[in-house]
């Protein structure tokens, strides 16, 4: 009979508690109570979620990023160019399947999945040239993997706007030339090198032709996502980090009274964001900045006061709608340790989720022991699961399910 042991390993920059075997067998129980951003990734996706927030000056960009992140890192005051330099913070995914799970297992920890936020300077007509506080700004949201672009829907009166008037598709026209204009600028350049390379390998060919596809849309004022690129070109310019290659969700900011319907101004940006194949918010930046100091049910009662439904406005909705635009979802680990939530591409299978949490799990992968969210919290219980035979044992092809409820087993 082989002798079990409980090994505690100190792994990088986690500590996690794992069942070892004479044969290196390892199953990974209880994951990570810290997580360096630089030590567990997988490849194709960072641990923290990247969202930038773009918008004219004035339009409640830095109130809704204090409000979201729960702070004061943002200076928000009503005359242009407030924000000087950008402005980062993290905010937890709400996720009310955390809890459940937590319950379940006792855990002593819950972590949920993180976003970061990124608040840059207000944009004005002519930045990509210098105008305003200049391009330089731009560079600030190009590590992000997607756009929030915040839309002044409200009429006051009190608060100065850049343009005179109140004009939500002009301003979102005006924001997305100058992010045309600055990928232009970087295209054009990286174009002239690349046909300057003597090598003229594959990697070089596919990159010229991704570029000369791009450059036509930017010319003709399209974004560059617009250009017909094959998997091929668009890793061959994805170093570029592109502005208008990313996925751009419209935050339309409203006064609190339309935040349960919207207005005339904000059904003009939902209209204008589906002609684009993008998805509109409603957001009231006010409100969100008044919520952030309430416990959940003062915020529910307040939200009911408007008519309001927290799943639909606000961070909730913008969490929601960023996991959709970059075809993410969850999945998670589950002990007396922690309940965590991971997040992970779509069509990933097991062994890059794994991959997630540390590299080793996916190079020593076996097998994923794995439960459905639903049938845990109908059944009540993990070993209420197995006597169901409702434990899967899910090998290197299974691909992952929203929810997955995952034990990796792997061997280093």
């Amino acid at each position: 009979m082989i002798m079990k042991y409980i090994l505690l390993l100190t792994l990088k920059s986690f500590i996690g508690v794992f069942a070892f075997k004479p044969n290196s067998f390892k199953s990974a129980v209880f994951l990570s109570n810290r997580i360096s951003r630089n030590g567990f990734h997988h490849s194709s996706l960072s641990m923290k979620l990247q969202t930038g927030i773009v918008g004219l000056p004035n339009v409640g960009k830095s109130t809704l990023f204090n409000a979201l992140v729960g702070s004061e890192l943002a200076q928000a005051a009503n005359f242009p160019f407030c924000t000087i330099e950008p402005n980062v913070g993290l905010v937890n995914v709400p996720d009310q399947r955390l809890e459940k799970l937590a319950e379940i297992n006792k855990s002593a920890k819950i972590m949920p999945a993180v976003m970061e936020f990124v608040d840059i300077a207000g944009i004005v007509k002519g930045a990509s040239s210098g105008e305003g506080l200049g391009n330089k700004f731009l560079s600030n949201i190009r590590m992000t993997d997607a756009i929030v672009h915040v839309v002044r829907c409200f009429l006051d009166d009190d608060v100065i706007h850049v343009d005179g008037t109140v004009d939500p598709i002009r301003d979102v026209e005006v924001i997305n030339l100058e992010l045309i204009l600055a990928d232009l600028e970087q295209t054009e350049k990286r174009l002239e090198r690349c046909k300057k390379d003597k090598s003229m390998g594959k990697a070089i060919a596919d990159e010229i032709e991704a570029l000369e596809k791009i450059n036509a849309c930017l010319i003709a004022g399209k974004p560059a996502r617009k250009a017909d690129l094959t998997p091929e070109q668009s890793f061959a310019v994805k170093s570029l980090m592109l502005l208008t290659l990313k996925p751009v969700i419209y935050a339309a900011n409203v006064k609190d009274e339309d935040l349960s319907n919207g207005n005339e101004m904000s059904k003009k940006i939902e209209a204008f964001a589906k002609s684009e194949n993008n998805m509109a918010i409603l957001v009231s930046a006010q409100v969100e900045a008044e919520l952030a100091g309430l416990g959940p049910e003062d915020r529910a009662e307040f939200l009911a006061s408007l008519g309001a439904d927290e799943e639909k406005c606000g961070l909730k909705a913008l969490t929601r709608a960023a996991y959709e635009t970059l075809g993410l979802q969850t999945y998670f680990t589950a002990g007396p340790t922690e309940t965590r939530a991971w997040t992970i591409k779509k069509g990933m299978t097991a062994p890059q989720a794994a991959g997630v949490i540390h590299t080793d799990f996916e190079k020593g992968f076996i097998r994923s022991e794995t439960i459905s969210y639903d049938d845990m919290v109908r059944l009540g219980s993990e070993k209420a699961v197995k006597e169901a035979g409702l434990m899967r044992s899910e090998g290197r092809d299974y691909i992952m399910q929203e929810g997955d409820v995952c034990l990796f087993r792997f061997n280093v």
